[in-house]
């Protein structure tokens, strides 16, 4: 694989939940695969259904805190309340191709891990003909991210690509004094650095009336890279197969190293009510264009 193709992977990862990472490659004729059913991790432990439907409200930080937070990740205020449960169905258009793959976001849960509220966060992709036919995927990410911030704990990537199976574990640390596990591999992270699912749901929380502009650390699994998203319209009308909404036009840039990716561009659409639904994710890369379409709220 090309560093291109690694670098335009990553940054869409980085986005949107792998989304557009799934659009375009390999091969092998087939249908997808159902969902694997990935166990939860020692010391995850699910909290009462009751208690699975709100964030709790952000602890005011310390001034000694306030010193400690990154320059780019600033607090935001968390006003969204995620749902556990929630399944958003999408399907995704490359170029002048049409249905080429499904991607789904859920919220798999609440609970306590390493001694911290955590959401359980998951994405599946799965390739369709006649792109499976060049190129067969059934991947799945799962995300343990603070139930506040929602910055990552454990990031989790189980993929399955051309028949070859990668399994890769990755807690997160800003310290390095917290040793992962033996089936887990330490990854260094600046303080409130975000994964992939995280990050989708993090850009839901934000009030952006109220706050136009974010940035976060984002690390997809291989790099980290830091995301800023800007308000770049109130009131779009979008148009997807789940229906036609009014909604706010997000622009995402990527920086790598303080330096901005010229070549890749992302617009993310998020529904005005409530639940702030990303509705749609538009991408421009430099293979491919790709557009994300939601298909179905469960």
């Amino acid at each position: 694989m090309s560093q291109k193709t690694t670098v335009g992977i990553g940054a869409l990862v980085a986005l949107s939940c792998a989304a557009g990472a799934f659009f375009w490659l390999h091969a092998r004729r087939g249908q997808p695969l159902p969902d694997v059913v990935i166990a939860e991790p020692p010391g995850f432990h699910e909290t009462a259904p009751e208690n699975q439907f709100s964030n709790p409200k952000p602890k005011k930080p310390s001034v000694a805190d306030e010193s400690k937070k990154p320059a780019s990740a600033p607090l935001v205020e968390n006003s969204l309340q995620l749902k556990a449960g929630e399944v958003l169905d999408y399907t995704a258009n490359v170029s002048k191709l049409s249905n080429v793959a499904t991607l789904s976001l859920k919220i798999a849960g609440k609970g306590n891990f390493l001694g911290k509220n955590v959401w359980h966060l998951q994405a599946s992709a799965h390739t369709l003909n006649p792109l499976r036919m060049i190129f067969e995927l059934d991947d799945q990410f799962d995300s343990y991210s603070d139930s506040g911030t929602l910055a990552s704990l454990q990031y989790e990537m189980h993929l399955n690509e051309r028949g070859q199976k990668v399994e890769s574990v990755q807690r997160m640390t800003s310290t390095g004094k917290e040793p992962a596990p033996a089936d887990a591999t330490e990854a260094r992270v600046l303080p409130g650095t975000r994964d992939p699912l995280g990050m989708m749901q993090f850009l839901r929380t934000v009030d952006w009336k109220a706050t136009p502009q974010v940035s976060s650390p984002v690390y997809d699994g291989h790099k980290l890279y830091d995301v800023r998203a800007k308000l770049a319209a109130g009131a779009v009308a979008v148009n997807v197969p789940a229906g036609n909404f009014t909604a706010s036009k997000i622009d995402i840039r990527v920086f790598e190293n303080k330096v901005e990716m010229k070549d890749a561009s992302f617009i993310l659409y998020l529904t005005n009510n409530s639940a702030r639904t990303p509705a749609l994710l538009e991408a421009v890369l430099p293979f491919a264009t790709a557009r994300v379409e939601l298909s179905k709220l469960q």
